[in-house]
């Protein structure tokens, strides 16, 4: 039976998933509520949708099912768990949260509730990640000891824009959120695939020198003058990978922001922005364009005309040959995917875990071994890259 949704945050990145959630069929009457009315007020005008809430308070103390969340980063913790406590299941845009005890408490609240909880990770459905994945089940690439993930996004490719557009008079001191606690597109695309979690890490942050009032810590609401940073994590089970989180970098993130590598004993994939290889001891096979997703949206499309140009490839990349969309509802085929075609299986992992009870794939325990180690790494760079351990969750009950 279809369940009641209601979207909180009805910015640029929610329009996207609000026209998937009302076409699958899975799911009936979709609200919203934004702390700006006109925002929401023009979503539901924009996509039909079945009506908006004037709080986030009022959300929960109406009959909707299940809420997903597209507001501030650094706020995803208490409204996912006030929610969880208020009955609802909760799809959440990432990262899961911004602190240790955040994640503790989400992971209570999820189970003493049995509510279901989804982290909305793209990597996850990265086809780098997709393809690495079946490459490990099939044991190409023999012993995996080594990845690498890399977030390289740019602030002057639309993040100046897209802070502006969220952040409003102050957007500078949110502007200079911290690279590390926003991890998951990195650490999770390397351990959507390879099934381990990390247990140390060690971390260097590079102070910012553009001057512009971004990443300058006495206008930062986070304390913080890092744009970029590097964290080497130690692998559980032997091994290791490493992440970039850069947001100053002469790299195109506009064509690709996340990209990724594995090496093991007998077999290696490397990614660059625009071009993709899997290697043995044979020899080199480009697989580019097996893993090249397809554009599904035009860049000037009118439902994109408050995003960024720098931005829009986001929201209009589709699938690629690597993904297997046969388990996708048919309402889905013709409309817009984004983020290298993961935004479609996003929706439906998580209209699928509500409607069967099941966990998703990107749980609460999931998501904590995705979004704690960026967190730790944070506070290692702080201290210099000294060598801390990570806690660990454990693996979702059976």
């Amino acid at each position: 039976m279809p369940f009641t949704l209601g979207i909180v945050g009805a910015g640029q990145f929610a329009g996207q998933f609000a026209k998937l959630f009302q076409a699958h069929p899975g799911v009936g009457d979709v609200t919203v509520t934004d702390l700006l009315p006109e925002r929401a007020d023009r979503l539901v005008s924009q996509y039909g949708l079945a009506g908006t809430h004037p709080t986030f308070e009022a959300m929960l103390e109406s009959d909707v099912d299940a809420v997903a969340l597209f507001t501030q980063r650094w706020t995803h913790g208490p409204l996912v768990v006030r929610a969880l406590r208020a009955g609802k299941h909760v799809y959440s845009a990432v990262p899961m949260a911004v602190s240790e005890e955040e994640i503790a408490a989400i992971i209570d609240a999820v189970r003493e509730t049995g509510l279901t909880y989804m982290m909305g990770e793209t990597s996850q459905y990265n086809p780098a990640t997709v393809y690495a994945r079946e490459k490990i089940s099939e044991g190409g690439f023999g012993r995996l000891f080594y990845a690498e993930g890399d977030y390289v996004h740019d602030m002057d490719l639309g993040f100046y824009e897209a802070y502006q557009y969220s952040g409003g008079e102050h957007w500078k001191s949110t502007a200079s959120y911290p690279p590390l606690l926003y991890p998951t597109h990195s650490v999770g695309g390397v351990l959507g695939a390879w099934q381990t979690h990390a247990v140390s890490v060690s971390a260097i942050g590079v102070r910012d020198e553009r001057g512009d009032g971004v990443f300058d810590r006495e206008v930062s609401q986070f304390d913080n003058d890092f744009s970029n940073a590097t964290a080497l994590f130690e692998a559980a089970g032997g091994g290791s990978f490493r992440i970039n989180e850069f947001r100053r970098v002469g790299y195109p993130s506009h064509i690709r922001e996340s990209r990724f590598r594995f090496f093991g004993t007998e077999g290696s994939l490397e990614q660059l922005a625009t071009v993709s290889f899997w290697q043995d001891k044979k020899g080199v096979q480009d697989v580019s364009e097996h893993l090249q997703p397809a554009p599904t949206l035009s860049p000037d499309d009118p439902s994109l005309a408050e995003v960024a140009p720098a931005l829009r490839d986001a929201f209009t990349s589709g699938s690629a040959p690597v993904h297997d969309r046969s388990r996708l509802p048919k309402e889905f085929a013709q409309l817009p995917n984004g983020h290298e075609g993961s935004h479609h299986f996003l929706v439906d992992d998580f209209v699928t875990a509500v409607n069967t009870r099941t966990l998703p794939t990107v749980n609460a325990w999931v998501a904590a071994r995705y979004t704690l180690p960026g967190i730790v790494a944070h506070r290692s760079a702080l201290q210099g890259g000294a060598r801390l351990d990570i806690p660990d969750f454990g693996d979702a009950p059976a």
